[in-house]
């Protein structure tokens, strides 16, 4: 991976070359693609030729040597200023910064500094170079996405009435660690009944009932990538309102899969969807995106709604997850991860659209 993140660094030179001599990079998620190194304090210095100095405390001292052994390291807990100083006295006169990431306190601190420095906002350089993945990102993904699958499979047999929403999201969890996933993608969704109208619902004490619908909006993370899957289940035979509902969400998913594409501007795709439920009178009980960006972080570039701006482009992984939520009623939600390619959109979530009747 050394030689990986070495181009990556390269690349990020490249970018900021015509404008600075050097960027701080600041956010640990960028330090991570651009070094290997995990942490909860590290920065990383990238000058225009390419070369770089990692900092980080000497709690990852021994990590940082071994994950990136071609990198120069320095030792100290307050990394950013210790790599401006550097900086100033490497002789670089304009620095870049992520802006987005530094705090006007920081800022501050970093402008108090000894030295002739300009520091320049740098835009997301380091975000744009993550939007398209490699493949061995993807193989990463594709395995998150595998041990997702594998937890849902496992977790139907014992699904059924009389179970807690949180207890059904626990035992989840646990089955994705079993599984092989570091840990939950981010905080599990077990909707039920009335709370499946509830896009963002946190699992709680309701009961599971037969009658209802239960949305299930999970993932693992595997490798640092993160999966993202949500399927809606019946628990004994659907009502009529409950099954037009899921064949008009499993039509608009289908639309919005079939339009993700190279190319395709991400309002198109979204309107693809969207355009669906409007058609059939719900228009309004869609409040969400089609979708977004995953990897290194679960909502990465692009976003897909009817007022984002952008194209997509090959082997760029992204969610589409078109949902329709009646009050007091419940809702369907149905979503998978996926690559965008130029022979045709990549599932990597194959666990069955067809709606799951237990």
């Amino acid at each position: 991976m050394g030689e990986q993140h070495q181009r990556r660094r390269e690349a990020l030179a490249a970018r900021i070359a015509a404008e600075t001599d050097a960027v701080l990079i600041t956010r640990l998620v960028n330090v991570r693609y651009l070094t290997g190194l995990a942490s909860s304090n590290a920065a990383l210095l990238v000058r225009a030729d390419g070369t770089a100095v990692l900092a980080t405390d000497s709690r990852y001292r021994g990590t940082a040597a071994r994950v990136c052994p071609d990198l120069e390291l320095v030792v100290e807990r307050p990394t950013a200023e210790t790599l401006t100083s550097r900086a100033a006295g490497d002789g670089v006169r304009r620095l870049g910064f992520e802006a987005h990431a530094v705090t006007v306190a920081k800022h501050a601190a970093l402008a108090a500094l000894d030295g002739d420095l300009e520091l320049r906002p740098a835009g997301e350089p380091v975000e744009d170079l993550r939007r398209v993945k490699d493949e061995d990102e993807l193989a990463l993904l594709r395995e998150a996405c595998a041990i997702t699958d594998r937890a849902f499979a496992a977790l139907l047999p014992s699904l059924g009435p009389g179970r807690t929403e949180r207890e059904v999201a626990v035992a989840l969890d646990r089955h994705m660690v079993d599984l092989g996933a570091e840990r939950p993608a981010f905080e599990t969704i077990v909707a039920s009944g009335p709370n499946g109208a509830i896009p963002h619902h946190r699992p709680g004490d309701r009961v599971l009932t037969r009658g209802d619908l239960v949305t299930f909006d999970f993932g693992a993370l595997h490798g640092g990538y993160h999966a993202d899957m949500t399927r809606t289940v019946a628990l004994g035979e659907p009502a009529g309102w409950q099954r037009d509902l899921y064949d008009l969400v499993h039509r608009a998913q289908l639309a919005g899969v079939g339009a993700a594409v190279p190319g395709a501007e991400t309002k198109d795709v979204d309107a693809a969807a969207r355009t669906v439920i409007a058609d059939a009178g719900h228009g309004e009980h869609f409040p969400h995106g089609l979708g977004h960006g995953v990897g290194l972080e679960i909502h990465e570039a692009p976003l897909m709604g009817y007022d984002k701006t952008g194209k997509l482009m090959d082997r760029v992984p992204i969610t589409a997850e078109p949902g329709v939520y009646l009050d007091g009623r419940g809702g369907v939600r149905i979503e998978d991860t996926l690559v965008v390619r130029t022979s045709g959109p990549e599932l990597l979530t194959e666990t069955t659209k067809d709606l799951l009747v237990l």
